[in-house]
């Protein structure tokens, strides 16, 4: 852990430059590129930032290490540590990932949740990012079907974002599964306009979680598109309703879909595209 925050302070360190130089050497962990009092004193800070932000409980997996997700090697540039809380285990269930607009429709709001109800009756995990509008409702309508929730967030352990979100994202770490990839101190010591760059990072991570990403509405400048394309890359599964299809205001549906994308009338077609 201290190593990977001390590789992050470095000078025009980014997610890229590390999964490039970790690609160089696939033998190669985080403390082989740091000398080890400067790992530990690194480690010594985080858990410090972590205790004052009020997480006292956490795990962590690093690549070539423990339980770290295989499946996260698809990503263009596969993380090497993760943060989480809660049950760690719940990251090998089936999961889908339900994404799309911070100012959603109602009727948006609506299909989502009966979306993730959906998956959760045929026992997959709903993974979503704990913004507003459509992850929100993903997540909260998980949880009163009884599910399994998996939270991937852009921002590390302890920090809420957006605060309005506090007590759902705090219930997901405590009952089921919290993950972050953002490094702890390179986040404290940056501005606050270049902590929205970890949001599109952590929507390729999301979607190496999952087996497909649901887009339920977002416009044409959606930074749920990132997703969009990270799944494509991956070979995971892309589903996009079909009311995204009816707005003619965007026209990102129907380039996702000539890129093998999957429009879904009902829920049924989500499913049915995963067995098949």
């Amino acid at each position: 852990m201290g190593a990977y925050e001390a590789l992050f302070m470095e000078q025009g360190a980014t997610f890229k430059t590390l999964a490039e130089m970790f690609a160089k050497d696939p033998t190669a962990l985080p403390s082989d590129f740091v000398p080890h009092h400067e790992a530990d004193q690194t480690a010594s800070m985080v858990l410090e930032k972590l205790h004052k932000s009020g997480v006292y409980q956490f795990g962590v997996r690093v690549h070539k290490a423990g339980d770290y997700p295989a499946k996260l090697r698809d990503a263009k540039h596969p993380v090497e540590l993760l943060y989480y809380q809660g049950t760690w285990e719940l990251s090998e269930m089936r999961g889908i990932a339900v994404v799309g607009s911070r100012k959603p429709s109602q009727e948006g709001v609506r299909r989502a949740a009966r979306i993730a109800k959906e998956l959760v009756a045929r026992n997959f995990a709903v993974v979503s990012g704990l913004a507003t509008g459509i992850d929100r409702a993903a997540h909260t309508a998980a949880l009163r079907a009884g599910g399994t929730t998996i939270a991937v967030i852009g921002t590390p352990l302890g920090e809420h974002y957006p605060k309005e979100n506090a007590d759902l994202q705090d219930l997901i770490a405590k009952q089921h599964l919290l993950i972050s990839q953002v490094p702890v101190l390179r986040y404290a010591a940056q501005p606050f306009q270049q902590k929205r760059y970890y949001f599109p990072e952590r929507n390729a991570t999301m979607s190496a979680l999952t087996e497909g990403t649901v887009i339920v509405e977002a416009g044409e400048t959606s930074g749920t598109l990132t997703q969009a394309r990270a799944a494509l890359f991956q070979g995971r599964k892309l589903f996009i309703l079909d009311s995204c299809f009816q707005n003619p205001a965007i026209t990102w549906p129907a380039r996702f879909e000539k890129e093998g994308a999957i429009r879904v009338r009902e829920p049924e077609d989500i499913v049915k595209a995963l067995v098949d």
